[in-house]
């Protein structure tokens, strides 16, 4: 063999594989997408990575969820996550667990396109994201609504997000409004949302204080969120960290690997990695944000580690996310001895 064979041989280690075209499960196809190339082979590598985290019996499961993808028929899937605990831990957007709302109130988002006269649709009373649409007025009702649930609030109590949002599961349950807070409710999975005044809460916080004065007031700490969410990762061997979408919820979750020793020993030289990480992202990483900053780059804050089990896809959630929940329905289905994490709800 010569010089530079040998060398060759060390790249090329695994066969890229053409898909045949036939009858198969949609996770024998992504299975198969994993072998190909480009966005595709990630896809299927996120399947992987979530699926081993999910078989992991030492590992929680952490679910970011970023934007507004709520409004794109997206919910029922989160919902199902959550219900078959393949997520542990939600933290999102403010707006996604606010606007699948609209739908749980039996009204409907609609298709539309994004080259509609933006200044007529606010005549006629519609909202648009993107090239979905809504009635502005089925949109105040939802407003509303977290409106009456704020008030009933104790304006004396401190809540952290978590413990606010597990309320309004309970309060949506019993009106019978199906939302994922209600099923997080119902399945014991946490949810924070560290900026959860950025979306329709804040607006209706601000309706409040005109209904009732500046005596109506809603305290949340924020920093007891990342003291609990730091709290969660140290009781775990292993923890899986899975972005749908960047922003705040991502910088949440990967934060708490860098804060589990400077909680328990002050120590902020010692990391402890998410064994497990997979981001679904539109968003490049040249721009220096962190919605876009690969999980290769986390390795050098110890948010993961040399030898986590990683994947980044470039793709819209909105393509990805379905094939991959179909997927996992078909390889996983529901999660066997998910982590008992109620005493979460006890924490002040």
């Amino acid at each position: 063999m010569g010089q530079k064979e040998e060398r060759a041989r060390r790249f090329l280690t695994r066969e890229l594989k053409s898909i045949e075209v036939g009858d198969k499960k949609i996770s024998q196809l992504l299975s198969e997408m994993s072998l190909t190339g480009f966005q595709g082979r990630r896809i299927g590598d996120v399947v992987r990575v979530w699926e081993a985290a999910c078989n992991d019996k030492d590992a929680v499961i952490f679910l970011g969820l970023a934007g507004s993808i709520s409004t794109t028929g997206q919910s029922k899937i989160i919902k199902w996550l959550i219900r078959n605990r393949l997520v542990d831990v939600l933290v999102s957007t403010g707006a996604n667990i606010t606007e699948d709302l609209i739908e749980a109130m039996n009204a409907r988002y609609y298709i539309g396109s994004p080259n509609l006269d933006d200044v007529e649709l606010y005549k006629a009373g519609v909202y648009r994201f993107y090239d979905v649409l809504v009635r502005d007025e089925d949109y105040f009702n939802m407003e509303r609504m977290l409106a009456d649930f704020l008030a009933s609030l104790d304006r004396e109590k401190i809540y952290t997000s978590v413990s606010l949002l597990n309320r309004l599961g309970a309060w949506l349950n019993e009106r019978g409004v199906n939302g994922i807070l209600t099923e997080a409710w119902r399945s014991g999975v946490p949810v924070f949302s560290p900026a959860l005044v950025d979306s329709g809460m804040g607006v209706c916080y601000l309706y409040n204080r005109y209904r009732y004065g500046k005596d109506f007031r809603v305290l949340v700490d924020h920093f007891s969120d990342y003291e609990l969410l730091v709290k969660i990762k140290s009781r775990f061997a292993n923890s899986a960290a899975i972005f749908i979408g960047g922003g705040v919820p991502k910088d949440f979750i990967q934060l708490a690997a860098v804060a589990v020793d400077v909680l328990l020993r002050g120590d902020l030289y010692e990391s402890r990695p998410h064994k497990y990480a997979a981001q679904i992202t539109t968003d490049s990483p040249h721009w220096g944000g962190l919605s876009g900053a690969t999980l290769e780059e986390a390795k050098s804050w110890g948010k993961e580690g040399a030898e986590s089990l990683t994947v980044q896809c470039f793709c819209d959630a909105t393509i990805a996310l379905p094939l991959v929940s179909h997927a996992l329905h078909e390889r996983v289905g529901s999660r066997k001895n998910p982590p008992d994490l109620s005493w979460v709800f006890q924490e002040p």
